[in-house]
């Protein structure tokens, strides 16, 4: 069986990128689908043309992603098959290894994801109506810090 593989995403691996999301947008009853999958792929372009975004690899296939600008989260999303894996948790690591404080913001729906953040130290720091994201749900803010374990 191969090693799982974090690595920096690359242009051609943008398909696959922005397979993952509208897989999980056609899979996930309370998402609204407000983006063509064209628009999808050009984001996950932008999210890899500015150095955001590692991929999880395995048996040669992303199957999940994290996208971050500085402590800012902007997206993680695994594959159907790679969920439940540990490959989450992996991704999260990475991340939490070179910053000091992480944020997100997460759909309140979301109920597999919000337990996933507060496992690994994420607490909730804010919750909105939704007026402020394009969906329109209701989300939460979770923050992360270093120092929190400590203290």
């Amino acid at each position: 069986m191969s090693e799982l593989l974090l690595r920096p995403a690359r242009p051609l691996d943008a398909g696959s990128v922005a397979g993952i999301l509208s897989g999980f947008i056609d899979e996930t009853e309370w998402m609204p689908r407000i983006h063509s999958r064209a628009e999808e792929v050009a984001f996950a372009e932008t999210l890899i043309d500015r150095g955001w975004t590692i991929v999880a690899e395995h048996a040669g296939a992303v199957s999940g992603f994290l996208a971050r600008q500085g402590e800012e989260i902007h997206a993680l999303y695994l594959a159907r098959g790679a969920r439940g894996r540990g490959i989450g948790t992996r991704l999260i690591a990475a991340a939490q290894a070179e910053a000091d404080r992480l944020s997100l913001w997460c759909f309140q729906a979301n109920r597999t994801a919000r337990g996933f953040y507060q496992a690994r130290g994420f607490r909730e720091a804010d919750r909105t109506d939704g007026r402020g994201n394009d969906e329109g749900l209701p989300d939460i803010r979770f923050v992360w810090e270093r120092n929190a374990l400590h203290g």
